[in-house]
């Protein structure tokens, strides 16, 4: 049994979703659910045994989409690049789950840290859509929305559409499959959600990770008013998963202390009111100037105060004939929690606290604000980014000075700022890997009234943005500091499709045969294709070379490439006295065949 149980133990390192439970003998033990496992390779379905899982409708085809086969690739853009030939960091367009498929070879086991701040499901479609969806009869099948009769049965309720939480599942689901296969052993992720997908979310996580991962569920504060709407408890908050890829190599996680830190205590102030009290404090004066919020409000003892107040005016009138306003003194607070935000162990050391208040998302915008030169938050082009101080415990507490951080909702890149941060202050060498949908901006937005046609485009200025300032706010200490991104992006594979039923072929079809690769791809798509298949990091140093005519790709120390056609004797020799270990040519580079034979030759004579 012991050596069953260390098989178990081995399995579940390998494969945590196809772990399960069992009852033997009156006792609950772990077990391993080898149905699940024929899922990942056959798509064969799970067995009716009862046993704890945590299911929805579509689960077992976003398992299946996770591993399935795709033929697209990434292709190289210089122009929308920064320090092509030397940069370390990438910048990657396309769908997600796509992009994290093309990853696993070049990257598998060697991202030590990721953070994801994927959309909120708020009921709403959002944008990613796989192909995993069943149509409309399949899944109300499987949700048993009807009954033999084909009357509607009372399973769906009609104030939350069932489909919309497992569409939400099955897009994160398939995600994090793949993106556990980057994290080193001692990699770290960090997830950021709300209160709609949170129970949800740390299911998925317990089965994709494993439960015994399982490091935090943080609680970070992300604004200091409430809104209109709100009845009971004000949302002041979100939540920060935070699982290890495997735990025991993680050991205790400690931060240093901030200076000037030592006796800080952050106050949580959570007001709650049978309808909810909105108390007249005035906002911080940093803030933006909002006209509609500027009005004189007279006081219990006479006292009129003209400030920026929380609502508008009109709104301010319906809460105080509703009885919701509720005058107090900004120096008290009626009810009070306070929480250390640092807590000492023993040896000195700081552990990071479960609650977290870095910083807002107020902050977060005025960061953009100071970078896009722009004067009224309204007029952001990203609406929704994250503090970089609150990104800079993660990383700076979860990365050596050479690892990699990943970021596949990048969104205006905040990651990637905070990354550059971090080396700064620290003369670390930490790369970036940022992916983002290219989601086309809106019209009407501000991002397209300012020349931004997609979201990837705001994010790229934004690093651009960030490095140059931190560069200029040290450049003493920032000298080699890499701020560049090579940029990728997602799209069809480079080969035309050349297979035909010999019913389907032509003498036209034939004769296209003869080239099969698409006329629009170049030298660096066909280079960063074979880069993927091979599992070669795409970040390696890059430059051209010219001889004899010829264009020669030197990637790394190891690797020589040349796509052109009808090449001389001469190429062949200058490649191979490089004696390197890989070196690519397309067949049409030869002449005919006895060239073909001399290449082979002049190689086995030279290296």
């Amino acid at each position: 049994m012991d050596g069953l149980r260390d098989k178990i133990a081995l399995l579940e390192n390998t494969f945590p979703e196809c772990m399960t439970e069992k009852n033997i003998d009156g006792k609950t033990v772990k077990a391993f659910d080898f149905d699940a496992l024929k899922e990942i390779f056959n798509d064969s379905a799970a067995n009716d045994d009862e046993r704890y899982s945590f299911n929805w409708a579509g689960k077992t085809a976003a398992r299946a989409n996770a591993y399935r086969h795709i033929d697209k690739t990434l292709r190289p853009c210089l122009e929308e690049s920064l320090n092509w030939d030397t940069t370390q960091n990438l910048y990657i367009e396309g769908e997600n789950l796509d992009v994290l498929k093309l990853l696993q070879q070049s990257y598998m086991k060697k991202v030590k840290m990721i953070y994801i701040d994927p959309p909120y499901n708020t009921g709403h479609d959002f944008i990613y859509r796989d192909n995993f969806k069943m149509n409309d009869d399949d899944y109300n099948a499987q949700i048993d929305l009807f009954d033999d009769d084909d009357n509607r049965n009372f399973t769906e309720n009609s104030s939350t559409n069932p489909r919309v939480h497992s569409d939400w599942c099955s897009m994160i689901y398939s995600r994090l499959l793949l993106a556990r296969n980057l994290l080193t052993d001692d990699g770290v992720i960090f997830i950021s959600i709300d209160d709609n997908e949170q129970a949800n979310l740390k299911k998925i996580c317990d089965e994709v990770f494993g439960e015994n991962n399982f490091i935090a569920q943080l609680i970070w504060k992300k604004k200091y008013t409430g809104g209109k709407g709100t009845r009971t408890f004000i949302d002041y908050h979100e939540y920060i998963l935070v699982y290890a890829k495997t735990i025991d190599r993680i050991g205790d996680i400690k931060m240093a202390r901030p200076e000037n830190e030592k006796n800080k205590f952050t106050q949580i102030d959570e007001y709650f009111n049978e309808r909810g009290k909105y108390y007249t404090r005035p906002l911080k004066s940093n803030l933006d100037p909002r006209p509609t919020l500027i009005y004189p409000i007279e006081l219990p003892n006479g006292a009129t105060v003209t400030t920026q107040w929380i609502c508008a005016k009109t709104t301010y009138e319906e809460l105080l004939r509703e009885g919701r306003i509720e005058f107090k003194d900004t120096s008290t607070s009626k009810y009070p929690v306070y929480k250390k935000f640092y807590e000492n162990d023993d040896g000195g050391n700081v552990k990071i606290p479960s609650f977290l208040e870095v910083a807002s998302n107020n902050d977060a915008k005025e960061e953009l604000k100071i970078l896009f030169q722009i004067a009224q938050t309204r007029d952001l082009p990203f609406q929704t980014p994250k503090p970089t101080k609150l990104l800079d415990i993660f990383v700076k507490n979860f990365t050596s000075k050479n690892d990699i951080v990943c970021d596949f909702f990048s969104g205006s890149s905040s990651t990637a700022h905070s990354v550059m941060k971090c080396n700064a202050e620290d003369n670390g060498h930490r790369k970036f890997i940022m992916v983002q949908l290219p989601e086309r901006c809106a019209e009407k937005s501000e991002a397209y009234k300012a020349g931004y046609k997609n979201i990837c485009e705001i994010g790229k200025e934004r690093i651009r943005r960030a490095g140059a300032k931190i560069k200029a706010d040290s450049p003493l200490t920032t000298i080699d500091l890499d701020v560049g991104f090579r940029v990728l992006k997602l799209d069809t594979t480079n080969f035309r499709d050349v297979y035909f039923s010999p019913a389907e072929l032509t003498r036209e079809k034939l004769l296209d045969c003869v080239e099969n690769i698409k006329a629009d791809r170049n030298g660096y798509d066909l280079l960063f294709d074979c880069l993927i298949k091979w599992g070669i990091e795409l970040t390696l140093p890059h430059k051209i070379e010219e001889y004899e005519g010829a264009k020669i790709h030197c990637y790394g120390k190891n690797l020589v490439a040349c796509f052109d056609e009808n090449l001389s004797r001469k190429v062949f020799e200058y490649i191979a006295k490089k004696k390197v270990a890989r070196v690519i040519f397309r067949d049409s580079c030869h002449k005919n065949d006895a060239e073909k034979i001399n290449a082979d030759v002049i190689f086995k004579y030279y290296a």
